[in-house]
């Protein structure tokens, strides 16, 4: 009878470690040359040696035997130590091949690994190491063969190819890592311009919606009209937060989503944020100079947003009722300023004055802001167009 084992817990498989990314992702790190990674090579170059000697003439050289064959092989399998030692490879291949010549084996494509090691070794970017053994082996060659030409000229047209090769890598490098700076500096300018969008959309109807609960809690009993009002100020702002946060989260997740039914944010939107900001209890009085005209998508977000953040701290900070909007259209310019006779507006430079000014100064323009001599506060933005 078998007897019966208790099994124990089972054992979760195994995660396989995800596959590294592709040098597209990562120009930053310098590969090394396409030889280096073809497995094969160093066993192609001992088969074309090895044919070729074989079927060269053996008449006036020594037969081929086992170390002929054996320094053929060797002077093609060490480019495989190349992959980790880039100073072994050339000394060794050299050191084959000029002992199969001068022990007078057939002739044929028996320098191929030497020629590829030097090749590797100038694209790799070690001159003092190539140009030494190349000279050296030149002189062997000259000497063993007596062949002028073929000695200088070979080896100096590998080089010559080795350098261009490795010429031609360092700008494919140069470039990938200029494409993937531009991409991360365009990745962070998106992500600062959502934080700004999200910022000037929430901290605006935040503020709305706490001011108005707090209303509606107060005069839920005896007044229960402005109650009423205060509760459909909540709702608007609400169902706008709601719409701009899935724009945002729609955009970054790259999906196609309806397009929305509300226009864009711009300065033909004003009446409707003044309208917000009276029934919330601040009244604002708007003055336009200059001839309105269709502004640039970008600078009349820009300018809405500024007017946007700029009244909500108004409305949050300088404990007053009334405030003053004044929009210029100017030639070439469009300018917002925002007025304000109460405490002082913004106590420091907090993200809301900080995203006014980046926003105005990444369309070329200038924001100052600051307390007014006869009290109160001003945010002045001039934006070209």
């Amino acid at each position: 009878m078998h007897r019966n084992h208790p099994r124990g817990p089972r054992r979760e498989p195994r995660q396989r470690r995800p596959h590294p990314r592709p040098y597209a992702y990562q120009p930053w790190r310098i590969p090394r040359p396409p030889s280096w990674r073809l497995h094969k090579l160093p066993i192609v170059v001992a088969i074309i040696q090895v044919a070729g000697a074989s079927w060269a003439p053996v008449a006036g050289h020594r037969p081929l035997d086992v170390a002929g064959y054996a320094l053929l092989v060797l002077s093609a399998l060490v480019l495989y130590a190349g992959r980790a030692h880039y100073a072994i490879p050339m000394p060794v291949a050299l050191a084959a091949t000029g002992g199969y010549l001068a022990l007078d084996y057939p002739r044929g494509p028996v320098a191929a690994g030497y020629l590829i090691a030097l090749f590797l070794t100038v694209h790799t970017g070690h001159k003092r190491l190539a140009w030494p053994l190349a000279v050296l082996g030149s002189a062997l060659y000259v000497y063993l063969e007596g062949k002028w030409l073929a000695g200088i000229l070979i080896p100096i047209g590998v080089i010559l190819a080795g350098e261009l090769f490795r010429a031609q890598r360092l700008r494919f490098i140069e470039i990938a890592k200029t494409r993937a700076e531009e991409h991360k500096r365009q990745s962070s300018d998106e992500r600062l311009r959502i934080a700004r969008e999200l910022h000037d959309v929430i901290a605006h109807n935040i503020s709305l919606i706490n001011v108005q609960a707090g209303v509606a809690l107060h005069l839920l009993d005896g007044n229960p009209e402005q109650a009423r009002e205060a509760l459909t100020v909540i709702k608007a702002a609400s169902k706008e937060t709601l719409q701009e946060l899935r724009s945002t989260l729609g955009m970054l997740r790259r999906v196609d989503e309806e397009a929305p039914r509300a226009p864009a944010p711009g300065l033909a939107r004003l009446e409707e944020l003044l309208g917000r900001l009276a029934v919330s209890g601040l009244d604002v009085r708007l003055a336009v100079t200059g001839e309105p005209r269709d502004l640039p998508d970008s600078v009349d977000l820009a300018a809405f947003r500024i007017a946007q953040e700029a009244l909500t701290n108004v409305y949050r900070h300088a404990e007053v009722s009334t405030a003053r909007l004044n929009v210029g259209y100017e030639p070439g310019a469009v300018t917002v300023e925002v007025l304000d006779d109460g405490a002082g507006g913004l106590a420091s430079e907090g993200n809301g004055l900080t995203g006014m000014r980046e926003r105005a100064e990444a369309l070329g323009g200038t924001l100052v802001a600051g307390p007014r001599a006869e009290g109160g506060f001003r945010v002045y933005a001039r934006l070209p167009s």
